[in-house]
Formats: structure tokens, C-alpha cells, sequence
């Protein structure tokens, strides 16, 4: 992250080449050099822990799988982000994705004055975030607080260089402009009617920074109003970094590495493709051919170019600089997205800003305005249902027959569900024990359809566990875990 040192290209290399030749250590060590970083990042995109710890899992087990297809193995760091956003993606896309857990935010040992500062400073950063799109922001944090270059960001969001150089740049213009329009917010809001309008509730929603920022580029008495120069690395250090899990360690390593996971880590490492020209993989689809269709990125011609502006990308010193992350390519102004959540463009879900964790609104700049809560945090998601979209069926004569499943070691199971002596009407109503699963429908007599169980613990310590999902009719489905 941005203010502590990370791994250098020679560090990269070595651990690709030792990872190469087989080496298990060097699977160790790749885990405590890159694990803490990915599963800040992950859990960014996600927005739950346990959906965020099977996500790093999977990337450790893809890049022991794939690492020989990296033809830059000086670029290991950014190649295991690309495998993190591709998996998030999946994950995100998944109707029996996990929801509703966050991880805790990692301790800082920060005094009671130091973290009010801080909080202070988190508001404001969450105010300037809300005016950009989800790409921006998210290109942002990769750039700055985890210090990748627009080369890796390229591999990462599976575009030509030419576009990624341009993506960094347009949206630290965007971060300063908001950055600006957020700080006269914060401190003259009493100077000007108009602006005390939109800055009712700190810190801003995406409506009302998008608006302000528009505000102040007509306004003749914003306009000239100066704020200090802030850099990018400085706010992004505010921003909440989630605390990974110290259990999965063993869990992850095991998984990769144990003889009797071999199917399950040749099933994952399928996920992770196809790969481009470079060994990088490309963009999630849910159509794999289109994947396949898409053209290969071109990154060669300027490579030369990003040398001379890699340090200038570090730090960004001018009227304003602060952070972004997540995804879109439109205009903030025009369509903004929330920090933590986001609109999407194309077939990418959109990733989460760089705020992993939840955080609490600190008092409003005065007494007159009533505080809000931080915009960071997207709002939960439900348990996966039946869409509503339909007027219901009517139940149907039949009744419903199940069948359980064991998971062994893996992290998932299908439970079979059959309508019996007429048509059934169905969903998930409950789960008993470390597990989830959801979904719902419709079944004609005699049908059948599989709902996918997955576990929700990270380690499987003390034997073989059960639980059970439970369906209407009073149905139940014994699962057995571990």
C-alpha cells in the first residue's frame, strides 16, 4: 500500500522462476509477500469476507497453475491482480454469491486524536471519490496505494496501454477537480448560498459532489477560491484497509498444495482462462467465446513511454490530488458512482472503490448540518431469491424430493431437487451450520435442477461437519463439510 515498500521486479522474478521450477517454498512466500494487498483488494471488489478469502484462494492456486505462462515473470504482482479481478468478476456474477459479512478494518495502534484526524480526512477523501466513475477510482487506488504501473494496469483491465496511460491520467485531472470542489465544500461552505444547498449531509453523495463540482467550475466566487495542494499517496492512506484472516493462511497453502485437491485446483485454474499473447488473462465474460473473440491488447509500442511518466504517476502534486478506484468509463459528472459501489459498463461488474471496510460518518462541518453516514460502504445484498419480475405460479400439485451432498474437501456441493407427482413451485428457505446456498423456481412434474451449496468456513479442523438447507415443503438436504 501506498507508504510501505513493496516488492521489487527482482523479487517478482525470482518468486516466478522459483514458483516455475515447482518450488513449494516459494508458494509460502509468495503468499506473505502478496496475500495481505490481494485480499484488501478482493474484499474492495466484493464486499464480503468469506467471498474475498475463497477469491485469494483461488488466485494462489490459478497463478501455481498458469505461472508458466507468464512471458514477463518480472511482472508476477500485477499478473496475480489480473487473476484477482477475474475471479472477483466470476464471483460477483454468481447468483449463490456470499453477502453480508465485511471484514474488520486492520489496526493502525493510532491515539483517540490521531484517528479523529484521520476520520476527518476519510470523509473528505469519501466526498472527492463520489464525483468519479468506478474506473477511475479503481485505477487510481491500483496506481498509487498498491503501486502498480500502467503496464500492469493494462494486463489488468484488459486494455491497449495507449487507453490505460490515458484512463490515469484523465482520472487524476477528475480526483484534483473534485478534490478542490470537496475542500471548498468542507471549509467555505458558508460563503456561498449555493453550495451550502448541496452539501447538506457530509460527506457528499455521488448526486451532490457531481453537482458541486459542475457548481464551482461556473461559480465566480468558488472559482477562485485556492485550497491546498494535497498528494494522491496521503489521502489513499486514510482509506480503510481490510484485515486479512490470519486462519487463511493454512487454509490457502493446504488447498494449493495437498495431493488430494489436484481436480478441484485444475477445476479452479480452468476459471482463469483464456489467457492473451502475454500470459495475462483476459477480462471476465460471461460468454467465453467472446472472450476468446476479443483482441489481443497493444502494449509493446509504448512501453518506452511509461518510464518517463511512471514518476510523475506516483505522486501527483498540483491545485489538488487525491484517490479513486472502481469501474465505468463515462463521465462522473455525467453518470457518478458511488465509492464502494459503482455502475458498470460493457460486461464487467463493476469493482468497488478502494474503501474495503465499513466507516462511520464523523460530525458535519457544523453544528447546522446533520451528518451522514460514509458512502464507502454499498449496501448489503440479500441472500440470492427467485426474481420478482413474474406474478407467482400458483404452487402446484406436486411435492418435492431431495437429495443431499458431501463437499469432502472441496468448498462447494450440489444439492438435487426433483418435483414429484406434479409440478412444485421452490426455493431455498434456510441453512443450518458454516453454510450458504439460496435460489428458487419452478419445476414440472418430474423435473429436476441442482442448487450449489458452498461453505462459509474458512478452515476444516476437527473432521468431517453437517448441516443441512432447507426448502419449502419443510424439505431438508443434510450437507456434510470438510
Amino acid at each position: 500500500m501506498a507508504g510501505e515498500p513493496g516488492p521489487g521486479r527482482d523479487d517478482d522474478l525470482r518468486l516466478a522462476n522459483s514458483l516455475r521450477a515447482g518450488d513449494v517454498i516459494a508458494l509460502t512466500e509468495v503468499y506473505d509477500t502478496y496475500a495481505p494487498f490481494l485480499y484488501d483488494y478482493c474484499h474492495g471488489l466484493l464486499r464480503d469476507r468469506v467471498e474475498a478469502a475463497g477469491a485469494l484462494r483461488n488466485v494462489v492456486i490459478a497463478a501455481r497453475e498458469h505461472v508458466d505462462r507468464l512471458t514477463e515473470p518480472d511482472r508476477l504482482r500485477g499478473w496475480l491482480y489480473s487473476i484477482a479481478r477475474k475471479e472477483c468478476m466470476r464471483r460477483r456474477d454468481s447468483p449463490n454469491r456470499h453477502t453480508g459479512q465485511e471484514a474488520p478494518e486492520a489496526d493502525d495502534d493510532l491515539t483517540d486524536e490521531q484517528l479523529a484526524r484521520r476520520e476527518e480526512r476519510r470523509l473528505l477523501a469519501h466526498s472527492a471519490l463520489a464525483a468519479l466513475n468506478g474506473r477511475q477510482r479503481e485505477a487510481i487506488d491500483l496506481s498509487v496505494r498498491h503501486e502498480l504501473d500502467e503496464v500492469d494496469l493494462s494486463g489488468i483491465f484488459g486494455m491497449p496501454l495507449e487507453e490505460t496511460l490515458a484512463l490515469v491520467e484523465k482520472s487524476r485531472e477528475d480526483l484534483t477537480t473534485a478534490l478542490h470542489a470537496s475542500l471548498i465544500a468542507q471549509n467555505h461552505w458558508k460563503d456561498c448560498p449555493s453550495v451550502s444547498a448541496l452539501t447538506e449531509s457530509w460527506p457528499l453523495s455521488p448526486q451532490a459532489s457531481a453537482s458541486l463540482v459542475r457548481h464551482v467550475a461556473s461559480c465566480p466566487v468558488c472559482g477562485e477560491r485556492e485550497t491546498p495542494p494535497l498528494p494522491t499517496d496521503r489521502l489513499l492512506s486514510v482509506l480503510p484497509i481490510a484485515a486479512i484472516p490470519a486462519e487463511l493462511r493454512l487454509d490457502v497453502l493446504t488447498a494449493a498444495t495437498a495431493e488430494d485437491r489436484a481436480g478441484n485446483r485444475r477445476a479452479i485454474a480452468a476459471w482463469t482462462e483464456p489467457f492473451d499473447e502475454y500470459g495475462w488473462p483476459l477480462p471476465y465474460e460471461p460468454s467465453p467465446a467472446r472472450a476468446r473473440d476479443r483482441a489481443p491488447r497493444r502494449r509493446a509500442p509504448v512501453i518506452a513511454a511509461v518510464a518517463v511518466a511512471i514518476g510523475a504517476v506516483v505522486l501527483f502534486v498540483g491545485a489538488m490530488s487525491w484517490l479513486g478506484g472502481d469501474d465505468g468509463s463515462s463521465a462522473a459528472a455525467n453518470n457518478p458512482a458511488v465509492p464502494g459501489g459503482g455502475s458498470s459498463t460493457g460486461t464487467d461488474p463493476a469493482p468497488t472503490g478502494p474503501a474495503p471496510t465499513d466507516t462511520s460518518a464523523s460530525p458535519s462541518k457544523s453544528p447546522s448540518k446533520s451528518p451522514s453516514k460514509s458512502p464507502s460502504k454499498s449496501p448489503s445484498k440479500s441472500p440470492s431469491k427467485t426474481p420478482d419480475n413474474d406474478a407467482p405460479e400458483p404452487p402446484g400439485p406436486g411435492s418435492l424430493s431431495v437429495t443431499g451432498c458431501s463437499m469432502g474437501g472441496n468448498e462447494s456441493c450440489t444439492v438435487r431437487i426433483t418435483a414429484v407427482g406434479g409440478a412444485v413451485n421452490w426455493r431455498v428457505t434456510g441453512t443450518r451450520g458454516d453454510l450458504s446456498a439460496g435460489g428458487g423456481g419452478h419445476l414440472a412434474e418430474g423435473q429436476s435442477t441442482g442448487v450449489t451449496v458452498k461453505r462459509t468456513n474458512f478452515l476444516c479442523l476437527g473432521g468431517t461437519r453437517h448441516g443441512s438447507v432447507s426448502f419449502t415443503q419443510g424439505k431438508s438436504a443434510s450437507v456434510s463439510y470438510c
